[in-house]
């Protein structure tokens, strides 16, 4: 496996001026990846050049995923070299628990900081693991925003006690994130949103970055191992487009790395996962090497089908909504 130094990876520089890699290690193994392989990834990506990760604890591998920072840290990496995300679950919510929830993670992954922690998704709506789409929490609620700037309150003492450096959203909405930039004492410094060639969603990603918030993006690739939960029919593959394989074809490489290649080039930080050593060190050398043309770009810009992929039907507040309710898709945060 060739490494990719480092230095050469493209940064992004935060509203606080630090800088964080435009490409980072997913850490959501979904349903068929293991915390242990999740782990093993996270070390061998370390190896190939990766200085970013992205971790959660709703994916039940933080503890893996610290001790494998902790070997990481042994083979002579120093922390403020390596960058962390982890995010707080939407049963922690309540201002009790968002710190307690923080505390575990930075526990969990054996650090005294965080780099970054979102908070996962706008809603407080717990569901069980391998439910299906019709599940719906007895507590369930819409977003009501003055619920969320009480955990967002809470989030943002995090970064007075030095427990994180920097705060942010994800899976947010533009009528959302007016009200937040609006009422925060610290503004998100990003929004984690899904973003791949078959959704490009020019206005949010044009929005968030006009208000100086960087757009990390989710399935990457087209999460071709979501859950089966979030397949639909109507779903389709940007690896699979002809655009993307015509692309991936003259530069002799997998149509997984044109995706991560476009969305570095375009000014989002992808976060793909693998633990495949090759794919996630080929992912990295995409985004070092060869750049894609100004016709590319364009051509890939006209591919948007508008196609969410991971709808989030799980976190819906009553019964017979349709999963646009979530995403304010008439410019209105949908009632309770």
């Amino acid at each position: 496996m060739r490494s990719v130094d480092p230095a050469l990876v493209p940064q992004r520089r935060l509203r606080t001026g630090a800088r964080m890699p435009a490409i980072g290690l997913g850490t959501f193994g979904s349903d068929h990846v293991s915390a242990r392989e999740v782990a093993e990834a996270v070390k061998g990506a370390a190896a190939a050049g990766y200085r970013h990760f992205d971790c959660a604890s709703v994916y039940g591998n933080e503890k893996e995923v610290g001790a494998a920072l902790k070997d990481i840290f042994k083979s002579g990496l120093r922390r403020e070299e390596i960058w962390v995300t982890s995010k707080l679950w939407n049963d922690r919510h309540g201002e009790e628990d968002v710190i307690p929830s923080c505390r575990q993670s930075l526990a969990d992954l054996q650090l005294d900081y965080l780099d970054m922690y979102l908070v996962h998704w706008p809603f407080p709506n717990f569901h069980p693991p391998a439910c299906d789409v019709t599940f719906r929490g007895s507590g369930a609620e819409a977003y009501i925003h003055e619920h969320f700037m009480q955990t967002w309150r809470k989030m943002e003492e995090l970064v007075d006690r030095g427990l994180v450096r920097h705060i942010g959203t994800s899976n947010m909405t533009i009528p959302k994130l007016k009200l937040v930039l609006r009422d925060a004492h610290i503004k998100p410094a990003v929004n984690e949103m899904e973003l791949h060639p078959h959704f490009q969603q020019p206005e949010l990603f044009d929005f968030v970055r006009a208000n100086g918030i960087e757009p990390v993006g989710y399935s990457p690739i087209g999460s071709p191992g979501r859950p089966e939960r979030d397949r639909t029919p109507e779903d389709t593959s940007p690896i699979e487009d002809p655009v993307i394989r015509k692309i991936a074809d003259r530069m002799g490489m997998h149509p997984a790395a044109v995706c991560i290649k476009w969305a570095v080039q375009r000014g989002q930080t992808p976060i793909p996962f693998s633990t495949n050593p090759h794919h996630f060190a080929g992912n990295l050398r995409a985004v070092v090497e060869h750049p894609l043309t100004e016709d590319d770009m364009k051509a890939i810009a006209r591919i948007d089908r508008n196609c969410r992929l991971i709808k989030g039907q799980v976190f819906l507040w009553k019964e017979g909504q349709s999963w646009d309710d979530l995403w304010d898709v008439n410019g209105e945060i949908a009632p309770p």
